[in-house]
Formats: structure tokens, sequence, C-alpha cells
């Protein structure tokens, strides 16, 4: 069942016309968010990401899309695929049907699909650069809008040489992230990440790692610029995002690199993911 607009229908009876926007101009931003034992993880955090993106592309937001009615309808969603425990789960919001490039409306439509989620983190996990196009830095390429062709590209790549995802630079060859999340790296007791000024996505999970850094004595986090260079002399690499948490990197060109931190820090993602705090 998919949620349109707060009516459960089944995916045959979701009627989508030509004048869609989000298909027509990429007119569209969503939200990925993790459902566990009927718990919306990290919800406050997607919520505000996701109302101050609203507000920055200029949509309306409607007055019912309070904290609490969106995450009553995500779990209303979940609650009619079945009794899994984990649910991955896509808010879409698009403006209305019409108009060209300048939209009729503000206005919005919206929907909601959730799917059962079994990933588990790998032992190996292969990394290398994308280079054939760049994620421009700025501040329109952190918001996570429809528009995802670089990601799709750079994951037919990896799939073609049998890697399990790409390293994305901006125009100025640094890394922003991968295809689907944050990086960090690890030399010695420095962690960076890249800047959001690098044109990556305001990651939820990005923030908790950086949240848990923070408070570890043991190393010092740098938001900045990162080249491609720095992570093959890296001790360690992971990516995260909302629904895997923290993968561990191994593999990055022929460099193999250690696990140990990634999983600490995942072990402690796992611990703020069911406390809350």
């Amino acid at each position: 069942m998919i949620n349109f607009n707060g009516a459960l229908l089944n995916p045959e009876n979701i009627k989508l016309s030509s004048e869609n926007r989000a298909f027509k101009y990429g007119d569209a931003i969503f939200e990925t968010v993790k459902v566990m034992h009927k718990k919306v993880i990290f919800w406050e955090d997607h919520y505000f990401r996701l109302m101050a993106s609203m507000r920055m592309l200029r949509m309306k937001i409607p007055m019912e899309f309070t904290l609490e009615f969106l995450e009553q309808e995500i779990l209303k969603t979940v609650a009619a695929q079945g009794d899994a425990n984990t649910y991955r789960v896509r808010l879409n919001i698009f403006r209305k049907d019409g108009g060209l490039y300048t939209p009729k409306t503000n206005k919005i439509d919206y929907t909601i699909e959730a799917s059962e989620s079994s990933y588990q983190i790998k032992e190996t996990y292969s990394l290398d650069v994308y280079k054939d196009f760049y994620n421009y830095s700025g501040l329109l390429s952190t918001i996570k809008t429809n528009n995802r062709m670089l990601n799709t590209l750079a994951s037919i790549f990896a799939d073609e040489n049998d890697l399990d995802n790409c390293i994305l630079l901006n125009e100025k060859k640094g890394v922003v992230e991968v295809t689907n999340g944050n990086i960090f790296i690890i030399k010695g007791g420095v962690i960076k990440t890249p800047a959001l000024t690098e044109g990556c996505i305001k990651g939820i999970i990005r923030n908790k790692v950086i949240d848990i850094l923070s408070k570890n004595k043991d190393f010092t986090l740098e938001e900045t610029s990162i080249s491609p260079f720095e992570v093959q002399k890296a001790d360690e690499v992971f990516i995260t995002n909302a629904i895997i948490g923290v993968q561990p990197v191994t593999g990055y060109k022929k460099k193999v690199f250690t696990t140990e931190v990634g999983k600490k820090i995942a072990g402690n993602l796992k611990v703020l993911q069911i406390t809350g705090v």
C-alpha cells in the first residue's frame, strides 16, 4: 500500500498525470527514514530537515504538516505493509501539477512508501572515485531533491566495476559524499568529513556521528575539504546514511583499511537508535 495525500492505495491505483512536476522537472524532495519496532528513528531530525528544505524551495507547507501528523502517516503506511521489525520509508513531496519551469502553484502533494529492510553491515566493502561528472558545490546540493542522475550514473559505474559504492567529487575535484550517503575518513587522531560547503547532503546520521565524535577525546573532528589522495592515505573510512547507519569501508583502489573505529561508532549509533538520546 502507498500513502497518497493520506489515502492508503494499492500501487496500481496511484494516478500521477503527465503534468506531474516530479516527473517533468524533478520538482520534488524526499526523506528516507528507518522505522524499527514501530518507531520512526531520529524522526524529529528528519522532520526539521524536511521543513527547512520545503521553505528553501518555496513549497507551501500545509497547516496539517506537524511533526505528529507526518509521523502518524508514516506509521499508518508501515502498519499496512505487514509485521516486519524494520522498514525503509520514503516520504516524497512534490509541487502540484501544472506550469512549465514556473509552477502554477506552490501547493504540494505527497506520497509515502514503505518496504521491509534487512540491511546488514558488510564485512567487505569497496569504493572508488566516479570521475565522469561532478556534484557541484553549493547550498542546493545539500537538499535531497529528486534529481539523482549523478548518483544513478555513479551507481551504474560501481555495478559495472564490481564495487559497492563510488565517491562523488565536486567541481574543485574534492570529495563530496558517496552515492547513497556521507563519508568520513580517519588518519591518526583526526577524523574528517566533507563540509556542507563542499556540496554534501545534510545527512541525519552524519550529524549524529559528529555529535558522537564531539564527545570522544581520542579524536579531533574536522568538517573540511578532502582530496581523493587523502582517502587513499587514510587508516579507516566509513560511510553513513539513515538506513545502514555506519558502514565501514575495507577497500579503496589497492588500499585496505582497518575497521575498528567505524565498528565502534556503529555500535554507539545503535544505542542512540534504541534510546533516542
